[in-house]
């Protein structure tokens, strides 16, 4: 019988139709995350599951879907999975990486534009009925051009913003764990300790995966390091991230501004944080382009038809259940 798979979230339609070639397709049918419950009662008879990042996959959701093989999960991060788990499982996951690399860096230097020369605010400030025309000293923001630009982690989203910074002839500095060739030829950029980055940049982009060890990588401590006029952007991950913390140096113009398109505890923004006007939030639209969300649906649908057939899919984050 053709193998059933079932999708946590209504994808683009290209990836739903190449699914429905190679078997049956189930859709969650309610337009919200799953409960565990919901997930394990409607799941529990696929053999191949695609999850958002708001999905939970832990052993004890594992446990009573024995016919699963394969998640598909739709992003590039996968810490809502337990992958040593479903590796114990012998249960295959995947990610869609390379194909949100434009997209992302694009949402981060659109947060990053606006922030500088406050663009929402300026835009409400108009709609509001409020202007009376040109003046010299009305909303001055901040000149992107020539300033220092510091990119926590050297990555595929990272490299792409650094080289968008190019066209602003900025200085780059960036933080990794060990030194790039690449990205101190090609785009002129220093490698520093988090702290230099954090003193001497105007800009801050935040571009590091979620791990214990990066979890609030940007606390009260390294924001009281920053300039006071420096902007933070986080594209990456919300707990990368102490809103709390956050929203108390921008309340007392202890930081310039900051623009979030993720949140330490999606949906739920920090207390205080819709209030500020030197703040510009987005509701998770890094991958937001009709071209991207399709690319990323056939990713994942290519994927998990992989792995419930027992062959390596093209982006495997378990590669010992596929030995070469």
């Amino acid at each position: 019988m053709p193998p059933t798979f079932f999708i946590t979230r209504r994808i683009p339609q290209p990836g739903i139709e190449r699914l429905s070639q190679a078997g049956r397709v189930l859709i969650n049918p309610h337009d919200r995350p799953l409960t565990p419950e919901e997930l394990v009662l409607l799941g529990r008879d696929a053999a191949g599951w695609v999850t958002m990042l708001t999905d939970r996959v832990s052993a004890e959701i594992l446990a009573p879907c024995s016919r699963l093989r394969g998640i598909a999960n739709y992003a590039v991060g996968f810490d809502n999975i337990d992958l040593a788990a479903c590796t114990r499982g012998r249960v295959g996951v995947s990610n869609t990486p390379d194909v949100l690399t434009d997209a992302t860096a694009e949402i981060a230097w659109a947060l990053l534009l606006a922030c500088a020369r406050r663009v929402v605010e300026a835009d409400a400030f108009l709609r509001s009925g409020r202007w009376r025309g040109w003046q010299p000293l009305e909303f001055l923001g901040t000149l992107v051009t020539g300033k220092t630009l510091g990119i926590l982690g050297a990555g595929r989203i990272g490299r792409r913003v650094a080289r968008i910074a190019q066209g602003f002839n900025m200085r780059i500095l960036y933080t990794a764990r060990h030194a790039k060739a690449l990205w101190e030829k090609d785009l002129g950029a220093r490698g520093v300790s988090l702290d230099e980055l954090l003193c001497e940049s105007d800009f801050i982009s935040l571009h590091v995966p979620l791990t214990e060890e990066t979890r609030q990588i940007i606390g009260a401590a390294e924001l009281r390091r920053m300039k006071p006029t420096a902007v933070l952007i986080n594209t990456a991950r919300g707990p990368l991230l102490d809103e709390t913390a956050l929203v108390a140096a921008l309340r007392e113009k202890r930081l310039g501004a900051a623009g979030l398109d993720v949140y330490e505890r999606e949906p739920q923004i920090a207390a205080g944080l819709a209030q500020l006007d030197n703040v510009v939030l987005l509701p998770h639209l890094g991958s937001a382009t009709r071209e991207t969300r399709t690319r990323m649906a056939l990713l994942a649908a290519e994927n998990l038809i992989a792995m419930v057939r027992g062959r390596r899919p093209p982006n495997p984050l378990n590669p010992e259940l596929w030995p070469e």
